[in-house]
């Protein structure tokens, strides 16, 4: 009987896919992952305040800034822990501590006044949490989905960042004017314990055998050279993690602290940066919802380079904008064809690796986008301090532009496509 049924299934063919954003699995994990990254938004507002009324600004600087030391540290590790627990475990139990560690620090808040000691050693262990988080939050959507479906995942989880930024920040100053910083703190804590239950209703696929036969065995460093010996040897991941650097050197910089000082330069303030900030976001949630609806880019490859060549052009045109006008839609130029190429990049990184080894993949990933790249936000302020806002977003182009040069100049990765 069961001979005739396998032959049945044959005949019939394959079972078709069900699209990502009609997948009741799926949405649950977009959903606990939209309310982890809130919760996270209000999380560091809510950080900052505090900071700022406990101590200098300089130790407010500090404290903000000390998570990236364990997450940078530990990351690499976190991906080998992610490979042989699974990620639905490890991204259920680090949202679990950030809840617990929010809440714990809320109430304390509420009775006591205890001082930045324990401000900074919040960020300490949301940077530790984080370094198991990030992996397997990047490992855990080929483990959900088919991989057809995972660009679409990948536009689905950036509109969920989108939206975390637009929406977290009033939620947490909302939180600050009625309650505090204490009140921003449990407010976070509710949001990410909103993610647990849906985390754990998520179901799993399982790995193919020769996935799993690579999750076993050998000692934990080993684990780590394996990984990153299959990196170093992939014709797309390679390369790919070269462009992924490039892209994020020459755009955190002129994105982040270079844009202030641009809008202090032009005499557009606050509001004006505002704008430039709201057409960058406008340009990548466009993006995250062409990939959400699309679900599939034909020569991805192709496309990344073109997308960060021009995109680089924009960085540099960015502050050469004669008015506020242009430079919004630059912005939004801008947003857009970033948030292309780097969803594009996500869903080659997840599609080309190995399911058993994404958490390791995906922590290297995570380091070049977190450890490395911020360094260039301070380079960045102090060269504009020298040489003024037009050369460095010229360098900070010309950095970005090398991504795509590579893109092209890589035959796996120019060749890449997206499976059907």
């Amino acid at each position: 009987m069961s001979d005739l049924t396998d032959i049945a299934e044959r005949q019939a063919g394959p079972t078709p896919t069900r699209p990502a954003h009609r997948d009741p699995n799926v949405l649950r994990w977009v959903g606990a992952y939209t309310a982890s990254m809130l919760g996270d938004s209000v999380f560091f507002l809510a950080l900052s305040w505090a900071a700022v009324r406990q101590g200098s600004p300089a130790e407010a600087g500090i404290v903000t800034a000390v998570s990236a030391v364990p997450r940078a540290l530990l990351m690499l590790g976190g991906g080998v822990v992610v490979d042989r627990l699974g990620p639905r475990r490890v991204v259920i139990g680090s949202d679990a501590v950030r809840c617990a560690a929010v809440l714990a620090v809320a109430a304390l808040l509420f009775a006591t006044d205890p001082g930045l000691w324990l401000l900074a050693l919040l960020a300490l262990v949301f940077g530790a949490v984080d370094a198991l988080f990030m992996p397997a939050v990047g490992a855990l959507p080929a483990r959900i989905t088919a991989k057809d479906q995972l660009a679409r995942v990948q536009g689905m989880r950036g509109l969920a960042v989108r939206l975390s930024s637009v929406v977290g920040a009033p939620l947490g100053g909302l939180g600050v004017a009625l309650g505090g910083a204490a009140a921003a703190f449990a407010l976070a804590g509710v949001l990410i314990a909103v993610s647990v239950p849906l985390l754990v209703s998520v179901r799993m696929r399982e790995l193919p055998p020769d996935d799993t036969a690579t999750a076993e065995g050998g000692t934990a460093w080993r684990d780590l050279r394996d990984g990153l010996r299959y990196i170093r040897r992939h014709r797309v991941l390679g390369p790919l993690m070269l462009v992924i650097a490039l892209g994020d050197l020459g755009f955190v910089g002129p994105l982040n602290i270079g844009l202030t000082l641009l809008a202090d330069e032009r005499g557009w303030g606050a509001s004006g940066m505002g704008w430039v900030l709201a057409g960058f976001g406008t340009g990548a949630g466009a993006a995250a919802l062409l990939l959400t609806v699309r679900g599939r880019v034909p020569h991805a490859g192709y496309v990344v380079a073109g997308a960060l060549v021009p995109g680089a052009v924009a960085i540099g045109a960015l502050a050469q904008a004669p008015a506020l006008p242009v430079a919004v839609g630059t912005a939004l130029l801008i947003g857009l064809l970033a948030g292309l190429s780097g969803a594009l990049c996500g869903a080659l990184l997840q599609t080309r690796s190995a399911p058993a080894l994404l958490g390791r993949v995906t922590a290297v990933s995570g380091i070049v986008s977190l450890g490395i790249a911020p360094l260039s936000m301070p380079l960045s302020a102090a060269a504009i301090g020298v040489w003024g806002t037009g050369p460095v977003f010229a360098v900070s182009a010309v950095v970005c532009g090398l991504g795509g040069v590579v893109a092209l100049c890589a035959p796996g990765l120019r060749r890449a496509e997206l499976p059907k």
